[in-house]
């Protein structure tokens, strides 16, 4: 199978019928064999007896339900699951991503080796203030902090190969990062490209100004797990030594002081009436704690069932 699509839908019914017809016209005339796959994240509008008759009617489509809104990133990780694709598209059921994209997205995964390629929205119709504004700041912060060079992060219309989504894990509200963990997974070969935006012709979105609040706060969360998600002693270890050493030396300090003092005969001060003391007592504190942390997460990673998962890229065998 050419292309898998994968739409994540939360109350589209309006859309759906519309967006059905315009992938399947698209990849009919590129000749591409194709799934559709409509993940209903708990819509109360009658979505799903929609999908219900289109599934009826093509058995290229799939749909599969959750009993409630879980949010888009567990639809996502449940669509990649389902994906039989040899090029995994995803898109809103919106009508805001358009499918005419997906020929070339497919090319540019298939012909130029590209593990992943983002949509970039690069003239908008949102809102400038509550949306461009804010996505802008945004997506620069991700640049800056996680290296992916994308303009447009959080873009609905992406295309991976089929490798790739089998190897992350999409959880939370982490949708907005899958570059970046595709990116610690190893999958480097990220690209973008400029795809059309369409002002949404039903409905509202779905999102509001706390997505980016969140969003900076998931971030931070990939960048940590990435890093020292298999080793936490080696962040919370340095932190707590560093910590520890500086305490002990300040105390080192105070005694060497008071000893001259008393060396010499003179009245010491109270260690007790000194700031330094209290500061070097909770730098000893907090670095112990910090070091506890790290062994505490160390014998957790070390427990965990996928602590020797891999993204694991060929395997060749030798002649029998």
């Amino acid at each position: 199978m050419d292309i898998s699509v994968v739409v994540p839908l939360l109350n589209e019914a309006e859309s759906l019928p519309e967006l059905y017809d315009w992938i399947v016209r698209v990849t009919k005339t590129h000749q591409l064999s194709y799934e559709i796959l409509f993940i209903d994240d708990g819509s109360k509008d009658g979505s799903w007896d929609i999908i219900q008759k289109l599934s009826a009617a093509d058995a290229s489509v799939r749909g599969i339900r959750f009993r409630r809104n879980y949010g888009k990133s567990a639809a996502l990780n449940v669509g990649f699951g389902e994906a039989q694709g040899d090029v995994v598209i995803t898109m809103d059921a919106d009508l805001q991503d358009s499918p005419d994209e997906i020929p070339e997205l497919h090319r540019m995964i298939m012909a130029e080796g590209n593990d992943l390629v983002s949509g970039w929205k690069k003239k908008r119709y949102d809102n400038a203030l509550t949306k461009n504004l804010p996505s802008k700041l945004f997506n620069y912060t991700n640049r800056v902090l996680s290296g992916v060079k994308l303009h447009d992060m959080n873009c609905g219309l992406k295309a991976y190969r089929n490798d790739v989504v089998k190897n992350i894990e999409v959880y939370g509200e982490m949708h907005r990062y899958i570059p970046v963990i595709a990116k610690a997974a190893g999958f480097t070969k990220i690209t973008e490209k400029v795809v059309e935006h369409r002002a949404r012709k039903y409905g509202k979105s779905k999102f509001g100004l706390e997505r980016f609040v969140n969003g900076f706060l998931d971030l931070t969360t990939i960048l940590f797990m990435s890093r020292f998600g298999k080793k936490p002693m080696h962040f919370f270890g340095v932190f707590g030594i560093l910590a520890f050493l500086l305490g002990f030396g300040i105390a080192t300090w105070l005694l060497i002081e008071k000893m001259i003092h008393v060396i010499q005969g003179t009245r010491a001060p109270l260690v007790a009436d000194s700031a330094l003391f209290y500061i070097g007592l909770v730098s000893m504190i907090i670095g112990v704690q910090l070091f506890l942390a790290g062994f505490l997460g160390e014998l957790i990673s070390r427990m965990h069932p996928d602590r020797n998962h891999y993204s694991i890229s060929e395997t060749t065998y030798g002649a029998a």
